[in-house]
């Protein structure tokens, strides 16, 4: 479990007893309710990762879009609804070349301005041969993103990078060297699923 889960299970478990002590038992479900939504929300389950020439989902969800880009890119778009884990993922191995953390406005994330408006962070692996870009972008619901890394650390394909609270996406830019292999509509998972693979 993300430890943002314990806090906030904590906080509104802490709420609720005394809520209840004061205004009796009933009046604390609620907050008891949420709090167990709250543990289950920041869920971090183990994924098994798979080896190859291949970048994995950064993120868990469904598939929006598949798109060619300007720059001989293709965008993998990732919608990730309230029920989703949201702990993110590195596509590939390598090392963060770039970091670039935007502030934005928080339409529905699933929206196609949404990935040029919203809150937003941009990451970009650099594995030698070859670099991917992810950026986590907020929603309307998701009001906060976090990352783990800083610009010059090495990540491991599938390891855990960040986390978007709250319903988001994930969009992932590769080059002509990946051939994509996930469709719109396909339901992906963070570190298990297998993005695109090395031509």
């Amino acid at each position: 479990m993300v430890r943002d889960g314990i806090y906030y299970g904590l906080g509104l478990s802490l709420a609720a007893a005394l809520l209840g002590w004061l205004a009796g038992p009933w009046f604390s479900a609620p907050l008891l309710a949420l709090a167990a939504f709250c543990l289950w929300f920041f869920r971090d389950p183990e994924r098994r990762i798979p080896a190859g020439e291949l970048a994995v989902s950064p993120a868990d969800g469904r598939v929006l879009a598949v798109r060619q880009e300007s720059g001989n890119l293709t965008r993998v778009s990732i919608f990730m609804n309230i029920f989703d884990v949201h702990v993110n993922r590195a596509p590939i191995a390598g090392r963060i070349a770039a970091l670039d953390y935007r502030k934005g406005r928080f339409l529905v994330a699933s929206r196609d301005q949404a990935a040029v408006l919203n809150e937003q962070n941009s990451v970009t692996i650099d594995a030698g041969e070859t670099q991917v870009t992810f950026k986590q972008i907020a929603g309307v619901i998701a009001r906060r993103i976090v990352f783990y890394k800083q610009p010059g650390d090495a990540v491991g394909r599938g390891e855990r990078v960040g986390l978007i609270k709250f319903g988001s996406r994930v969009d992932v830019f590769l080059g002509p060297e990946w051939r994509v292999e996930v469709r719109p509509g396909q339901r992906v998972k963070a570190g298990s699923s297998i993005l695109a693979r090395r031509s």
